[in-house]
């Protein structure tokens, strides 16, 4: 088992919640204020460590995953977009997470939503069902 910083689709409620298979839920969590948040074409967040003094905190949820769940369920349904890395949490510890890989960082439907510090506090602007 390992943690797993969760800031999308992979979420309570989130389309790919159900591919976790029955985490168990460590809490809500934020990020250290080291990276930036990106709506993908509206389809889906990314999280981009930002340069120095440019970053912000991210919430999300902590999970406890096994590691056979993460590879064989949740990894394959992620975006092409994204990438497993290393998350830096405020708490001081650090979580696996999904991050914008390096090579999608000009993508003309990047949207840079990280005044609005959480995927869900952006398509709460966007969608009045979420």
């Amino acid at each position: 088992m390992v943690h797993m910083f969760l800031n999308g689709g992979g979420m309570k409620g989130g389309n790919l919640h159900h591919l976790i298979g029955g985490a168990p839920f460590l809490g809500p969590a934020t990020t250290l204020p080291l990276y930036r948040l990106h709506s993908v074409g509206d389809d889906h967040p990314a999280l981009q460590p930002a340069p120095e003094g440019q970053g912000a905190a991210i919430q999300g949820e902590l999970y406890d995953i096994d590691l056979t769940v993460l590879r064989t369920n949740l990894l394959p349904a992620e975006p092409a977009d994204l990438e497993l890395g290393v998350v830096g949490m405020a708490d001081g510890t650090e979580a696996l997470g999904m991050r914008l890989r390096d090579d999608c960082a000009h993508l003309p439907e990047l949207i840079d939503i990280t005044h609005h510090g959480s995927w869900r506090a952006y398509r709460a602007t966007t969608d009045p069902t979420t």
